[in-house]
C-alpha cells in the first residue's frame, strides 16, 4: 500500500476508527457500517486472544471494499508485525515508539505509525522514518501538547488517540491544536449496543464526526 495514498485518505477524513471485538460477525457488521458512513481507513487493534484470527477473516471480508485501507494497531513486536503483514495489513500502528518494529516496517516499505508521549519520541519517530506520529495517550497529554510539539516541529503530522470523543467541542479542541487527524475507539463504539444488533448509533456517530471535522477544518 502506497504511503502517500494512506496519508491522503487519512487527511481527507481526519478520522481513523480504532476497533476490536472477539466476534467476527459483529466485526464484519462494524466494518460495513463504518464504510457506509464514509470511513476509508480502518484500524483493527491487536488486544484480544483471538485478534489475529478475527483480523485474518475480517481482512478477507473487507476486500469487497477495494478502496478501504485496513491496518492493525497495538503492535509491540516484530513477530506480530510480520504475521499481520502476511495477513494483509496495510499499515502498522504501535502505542509506543518501537525502533525494531519501525526498522522492520521501513525495510519493507510499510507505513509505521508509532505512539509518542514526548517531543524526544516524536523527533525519534520522524527521523527514523515515520510520516505520521500518534500522540498517545491523548487524554493525558491533551491538545496543549500538540501545540507544543508543532511549535518546534511544525511539519510533523500528528494523530491524537485516546481522549478523543465524537462531540464538536472535543474535536474542535484537537483540530484547533493542529492535529492532522484523530483516532477514535471506545467513544465511537458502544459494544453493548452493537452486540444487541443495533448499528445505527455507530453509523450516526461516524457520520456526525466526519461532518464535524470537515466543518472545523474549513
Amino acid at each position: 500500500m502506497n504511503e502517500q495514498k494512506i496519508l491522503d485518505e487519512i487527511g481527507k477524513a481526519g478520522l481513523v476508527p480504532l476497533f476490536t471485538h472477539k466476534d467476527l460477525e459483529i466485526a464484519k457488521k462494524t466494518v460495513d457500517t463504518c464504510y457506509e458512513a464514509g470511513i476509508r481507513v480502518f484500524e483493527y487493534t491487536n488486544r484480544l486472544p483471538n485478534s489475529f484470527e478475527v483480523f485474518k477473516s475480517l481482512k478477507l471480508y473487507a476486500e469487497k471494499y477495494p478502496d478501504l485501507i485496513f491496518g492493525i494497531g497495538t503492535i509491540f513486536t516484530v513477530k506480530d508485525a510480520e504475521r499481520y503483514l502476511y495477513a494483509g495489513a496495510d499499515f502498522i500502528i504501535s502505542p509506543a515508539m518501537i525502533p525494531d518494529v519501525a526498522h522492520y516496517c521501513f525495510q519493507r516499505g510499510v507505513t509505521y505509525i508509532p505512539g509518542c508521549a514526548t517531543i524526544s519520541e516524536v523527533y525519534q519517530a520522524i527521523t527514523t522514518g515515520s510520516a505520521l506520529v500518534k500522540i498517545f495517550p491523548g487524554n493525558v497529554l491533551g491538545p496543549a501538547f500538540v501545540k507544543s510539539v508543532l511549535s518546534v516541529l511544525p511539519d510533523v503530522k500528528l494523530m491524537a488517540t485516546g481522549g478523543v470523543s465524537p462531540d464538536d467541542k472535543n474535536l474542535k479542541a484537537w483540530f484547533d491544536s493542529g492535529v492532522f487527524c484523530v483516532g477514535m475507539g471506545s467513544q465511537l463504539f458502544d459494544s453493548k449496543e452493537m452486540e444487541a444488533g443495533n448499528f445505527e448509533g455507530l453509523k450516526n456517530r461516524v457520520i456526525d464526526s466526519l461532518n464535524a471535522i470537515q466543518k472545523i477544518k474549513q
